[in-house]
């Protein structure tokens, strides 16, 4: 009987080890397809070799005969998305980064290389490391930079470098307020005494069934413009053959929508600290004058939920205050300019630096840091990183962000900018006085789409009783989003990107608790950068656009 068993389990093993690639390789290639269409003119992007963990994940999930999510997870893992490279020694970097680029350019495909060693880095807290000081930082570099020689590279040059400076990173444990901090202080008090009748659960933990994957003819397209709720960046950027102005984002459209989605919420100031600009003069317009806009808008934007970036990064910063420069914060200006410096010089690498995300800082803060960090002779800047933000709102924060850089790049004050807790009527006014008519002369931008499927997390008031939200942290049902592609419909978005590997922790979430436990998930989140099973399903589950699993072949 045990031999007859033994005999059955081996049979079942090698029988799932033999289907699994013919249940996945439509998937593999439905993945990539959106790589692979037209836009392989322009670039098609690099996958590299998937974690080991997540394979072992596949194959647990396949000799359990869940093949279908086994084949969700499998299309995940490798879809194209950025290396990421931090903490090597330069003999080390210069190895690894000259064996991917030389993989990647044997198959005719881009990679993307996300550098993640700043000085400094994420303030101690869940990704703490990078280089021993500027020299170290730039043999590092150097390193890299002879990695890569001739070959053409996309990087992210050190997320969460600017938008999170040393600067602020004294103030770190103010960074996140949990909503039942942000109501109005009578729903406050309604929570306090429901808290103090009804009893909370420790944890909110997602929820123990899964949705089921979509069905088997669902499309992998994003979802069309006319789809209020899609997040794909589609529907915010494909060409309006009413409004040819390059100048407005391709999502504006003269149709009515939604009264949301005309005027942002806005943001929440947080402790975090911008540089104040160098005054300069501002440059007369060749366009008619318009009346003054007010600053700031009439329109005073609600509070919204800081939510930083990582990975594992945190969300410090006041919007406008302004910050006194010290001498960690000038060096990390001056290793970013010199990374921005050496690694341009190689002539086929478009460097982006980071600027964080839409609900982070505002345009007149983000910008006087890019310039400091020389953003003129970079390619452009990088968004929602390792974040959630959908990609409408990258869309509009990142046209806005150009837009500023170009006035500032003609002499305006950064000060006068529009930003994303204007309305949209007043920014698109500002946008049509001030833009260039032509985006070649405005800076590029790329978003991360890799977890921003189904925005970002609220945690709910009623129930999340901890002093730090962590809402960038493994949060609970969060989706896969967009594909990553170099065709974007947008003149100003080079590409969408899968930048944080999705499937990776973020960190322990402690949540302002002494922990173990996430109180959130109610178990022991993995270590930053560690595989995470149970997020990495999420991922694909909750995927908006869905993960395709089956192809349907013609005539069937």
């Amino acid at each position: 009987m045990r031999k007859r068993r033994k005999i059955l389990t081996v049979s079942t093993a090698v029988v799932a080890a033999a289907t699994l690639p013919l249940l996945i390789s439509p998937v593999v290639s439905a993945a990539a397809r959106e790589d692979d269409d037209d836009s392989s003119r322009i670039a098609r992007l690099y996958a590299p070799p998937p974690d080991r963990d997540s394979y072992r994940q596949v194959a647990r999930l396949a000799w359990r005969g869940d093949f279908r999510d086994s084949a969700g997870l499998l299309a995940m893992v490798r879809t194209p998305q950025a290396v990421w490279y931090g903490d090597e020694t330069p003999e080390q970097i210069e190895r690894l980064v000259r064996r991917t680029t030389r993989s990647a350019d044997v198959r005719g495909k881009l990679p993307v290389l996300a550098l993640y060693n700043i000085p400094g880095r994420d303030c101690g807290s869940y990704s703490s490391g990078g280089a021993d000081g500027l020299a170290a930082y730039e043999a590092w570099i150097d390193a890299v930079a002879e990695g890569i020689g001739g070959r053409k590279v996309l990087i992210v040059l050190e997320p969460d470098s600017l938008a999170l400076l040393p600067s602020d990173c004294a103030d770190e444990s103010n960074t996140d307020q949990t909503a039942v901090e942000e109501q109005p202080a009578e729903e406050q008090l309604a929570g306090e005494q429901q808290t103090a009748v009804e009893q909370q659960p420790a944890a909110e933990a997602p929820p123990t069934d899964l949705p089921p994957l979509p069905d088997p003819g669902a499309s992998t397209a994003p979802p069309a413009a006319s789809d209020a709720q899609g997040t794909g960046q589609d529907a915010a950027q494909s060409p309006d053959a009413q409004s040819p102005d390059p100048r407005l984002p391709a999502s504006e459209s003269p149709a009515p929508k939604p009264a949301e989605a005309q005027e942002p919420s806005g943001l929440l100031p947080s402790a975090s600290q911008s540089p104040a600009p160098e005054p300069s003069a501002e440059q007369p317009s060749t366009l008619p004058e318009l009346p003054p806009l007010p600053t700031p808008d009439p329109m005073t934007p609600g509070p919204m939920t800081p939510d930083p970036m990582t990975p594992d990064l945190e969300d410090v910063g006041d919007l406008d205050t302004p910050v006194v420069e010290d001498q960690e914060t000038a060096a990390r200006y001056s290793e970013i300019n010199y990374a921005v410096d050496a690694l341009t010089a190689l002539g086929n690498t478009s460097v982006y630096l980071d600027a964080g995300h839409a609900g982070w800082h505002s345009v007149r803060s983000i910008v006087p840091r890019l310039i400091k960090a020389g953003i003129d002779r970079a390619t452009g800047f990088a968004l929602n990183v390792s974040h959630y933000q959908t990609d409408p709102d990258s869309a509009w924060y990142g046209r806005l962000i150009s837009s500023c850089l170009a006035y500032a790049d003609e002499g305006g004050d950064p000060e006068d900018c529009a930003d994303q807790s204007w309305s949209r009527r007043h920014a698109r006014r500002w946008l049509h006085a001030h833009v260039p008519d032509d985006p070649g002369r405005m800076k590029h931008f790329v978003t991360d789409t890799s977890r921003n499927g189904q925005g970002p997390w609220t945690p709910r008031a009623a129930t999340h009783q901890h002093n730090d939200v962590q809402s960038w942290c493994n949060p609970p049902a969060r989706g896969l989003g967009r594909r990553p592609t170099t065709r974007t419909g947008d003149a100003l978005l080079d590409a969408a990107l899968w930048v944080k590997t999705p499937g990776e922790s973020d960190g322990r979430c402690l949540r302002g608790t002494d922990g173990p436990l996430d109180p959130v998930r109610g178990s022991v989140n993995p270590d930053a950068g560690e595989w995470f099973p149970e997020q990495a399903l999420e991922l694909v589950r909750y995927a908006e656009p869905s993960v395709k699993v089956f192809r349907r072949f013609p005539g069937r």
